[in-house]
């Protein structure tokens, strides 16, 4: 990547070639891999129109999407947020607390103040309660027998997991889906959202932040909650929106990605069974298998960045202001990158999948707990269910941004 002068009469503006990757519908059947396989072949940093705005560079190779993840200098978060669309001043302004939508130095401060709640002690505090999830989600789904697999399994264990980390009642696992359902899913007709409702929920999420926070004031535990309202050594606290902003992320973030690879995940050993096998094998298997697990499913499938200045990525010239897309997807099938990629393989090694970002500043923060939940559930299932039978067919959420499942109706088939 170079940062030389583009003059705008040069910048190539390739013709469509295949489906609008910003339509949800593209998205019902699965990620759209062939079209992905065709550009990052003939076209790596492919322009896509918009109907409804100013259309984008869609980066499609592994070490493309790298690149533009760890120049945060030349591709910012902050000046158009993360997101494909564009919001008007207002919006883009609240979404600016939000540390995902954050250039250093502010995102830089964010992070540190933000990270005491992902310390290791943190997260290896919660394995023994995490494993205890795990069993019981177990238990249920071998004494039910015929189950959705998203409902009882999936969801759940985030959500537990989240409810957790912020020292919240058990009870109040179900608000935290709900939220999470209507701040993602208002391009899904069987959740019924708008864009006005994810705003209501997000204020929810608000007022529940704040409640916690101030009963952690006054009466400290030992919780993310209590961590995030401290000072830290440098007198530094959290504003009152930092905080609740985190909190959106938090639940919605730590949910849905979870939620998706677990069930993506076990979509693949129902597709691979040799694979499902090898693990109850060997369950040393389990940190590897999680991995692919991750780059197979690639859970969040996109992020935004805009270009500051003239640039170029790979031989693209780029100019100022150009909405940038990095579609991890496509990175995670890249042929230059990994072998054989579309054999699912729970021993592959390297993986240097991309399904928590492209590295840099804006690398995901949870990535040690998503990996240890992921884990510690898929042991578990080896160890106790000798396979896991489809009984219906799955059903996709309509979304262009979280490779998602909604229904997995399945038959369990105890060890």
């Amino acid at each position: 990547m170079t940062n030389s002068a583009v003059d705008e009469s040069s910048t190539p503006r390739p013709s469509p070639k295949g489906p609008d990757l910003k339509s949800p519908d593209l998205y019902l059947e699965g990620v759209p891999h062939e079209f992905f396989d065709d550009l990052r072949r003939s076209c790596p940093v492919y322009w896509q129109p918009e109907t409804d705005g100013s259309g984008f560079w869609a980066v499609t190779g592994h070490d493309d999407v790298v690149a533009v993840s760890r120049d945060i200098e030349t591709f910012s978060c902050a000046a158009g947020t993360t997101q494909v669309d564009d919001f008007d001043e207002e919006t883009r302004a609240k979404q600016s607390a939000m540390l995902i939508n954050l250039d250093p130095p502010d995102h830089t401060r964010l992070r540190k103040l933000v990270s005491r709640g992902f310390t290791p002690k943190t997260v290896a505090s919660l394995e023994g309660h995490i494993r205890k999830i795990c069993s019981e989600l177990v238990d249920s789904l071998v004494e039910k027998e015929e189950v959705d697999f998203v409902a009882e399994a999936a969801a759940p264990l985030p959500l537990e997991v989240i409810a957790a980390l912020l020292g919240a009642p058990r009870e109040d696992v179900g608000k935290l889906y709900d939220w999470s359902n209507r701040m993602i899913g208002f391009d899904d007709p069987d959740f019924a959202t708008t864009q006005s409702d994810g705003e209501m929920a997000a204020a929810e999420i608000f007022m529940y932040a704040n409640d916690l926070a101030a009963q952690r004031r006054v009466e400290p535990k030992d919780d993310i909650v209590t961590a995030l309202v401290a000072t830290d050594e440098d007198g530094d606290v959290l504003t009152e929106m930092e905080l609740d902003m985190f909190f959106v992320l938090l639940v919605v973030a730590g949910n849905e990605t979870s939620r998706n690879a677990t069930a993506g995940g076990m979509q693949a050993f129902i597709d691979h069974p040799e694979q499902w096998r090898r693990l109850q094998e060997d369950p040393e298997l389990g940190g590897k298998a999680v991995d692919e697990i991750l780059r197979w499913v690639t859970p969040v499938m996109d992020f935004r960045r805009t270009a500051t200045r003239d640039t170029f990525i790979g031989e693209q010239p780029v100019k100022a202001g150009d909405k940038v897309v990095l579609y991890y997807p496509s990175a995670n099938r890249d042929e230059s990158v990994f072998t054989d990629p579309y054999e699912f393989d729970i021993e592959r090694s390297p993986n240097s999948h991309l399904a928590f970002g492209g590295g840099g500043a804006h690398y995901c923060l949870g990535v040690h707990l998503a990996r240890l939940e992921l884990k510690i559930l898929f042991e578990t299932m080896a160890e106790r269910i000798d396979r896991v039978e489809p009984t219906g067919p799955v059903r996709r959420l309509r979304s262009n941004f979280i490779n998602g499942i909604k229904e997995m109706p399945v038959r369990i088939h105890p060890r």
